[in-house]
């Protein structure tokens, strides 16, 4: 799974530089440069790893570090900095930083204690799809388009999970049914089609969720 990385600096060329190469590395990195829009940012795009620098406008380094630590305990912090005394790094440690990493450095070794760090006891994760602008993320049971929620019952979302999964395949009525309901589930009931009609209304248009007559379903931007 993609690395999802936060990189906090008020050098705005060095965090774009940070970003751009962490991208280049197969992550997906995005650069900011306060630590007030640092936990704006946390909130909204949950990465998993976060590069911080400790001297900030808005918002301390330290304080946000701290704030991680204590609201999303499973965020990986690594402080980059140019205060790299034995002091300076003990003290990061205690603020709750899983590394610390003086400037100037390497690109490369950067690159190795992000991925380090992000495997580092990594909770399970579950999986992410994708499919125009609607997100679904099955660790947080969470659905999203452009990036706003919507609010689905459980049926919705397993019937919207199983057909992202299948990535563009036709699902019968007959395989929703199985996959999405219990096996006692009355096999001539209508209740894939009637969910996914509600799913496609909470999911508004343009339309992803589609049907091909006598087939089933599929997820897709456009029809086919």
């Amino acid at each position: 799974m993609t690395i999802r990385v936060l990189v906090v600096d008020d050098e705005t060329y060095l965090a774009d530089a940070i970003a751009t190469a962490l991208n280049s590395a197969n992550m997906q990195a995005t650069a900011c440069y306060d630590g007030l829009q640092a936990r704006s940012l946390i909130d909204d795009t949950r990465p998993d790893v976060i590069v911080l620098d400790r001297d900030l406008p808005g918002l301390h380094g330290d304080e946000v570090c701290r704030w991680v630590v204590d609201t999303h305990p499973a965020l990986r912090v690594i402080m980059l900095t140019a205060s790299g005394t034995l002091d300076d790094r003990l003290e990061g440690f205690d603020l709750g930083a899983d590394d610390y990493l003086p400037k100037p450095f390497e690109v490369p070794e950067l690159i190795a204690r992000v991925n380090a760090v992000a495997k580092r006891n990594a909770p399970a994760r579950g999986e992410v799809y994708r499919c125009g602008d609607v997100r679904l993320d099955t660790f947080r049971h969470e659905v999203t388009r452009g990036g706003v929620p919507v609010s689905l019952s459980p049926k919705e979302f397993a019937v919207l999970q199983v057909l992202m999964e299948a990535a563009g395949g036709v699902i019968s009525a007959e395989d929703l049914l199985a996959k999405a309901w219990d096996e006692n589930a009355d096999p001539f009931t209508n209740s894939p089609r009637v969910t996914v009609s509600h799913l496609r209304k909470k999911l508004g248009e343009p339309r992803i969720v589609h049907t091909v007559a006598g087939a089933g379903y599929y997820v897709a931007e456009k029809l086919r």
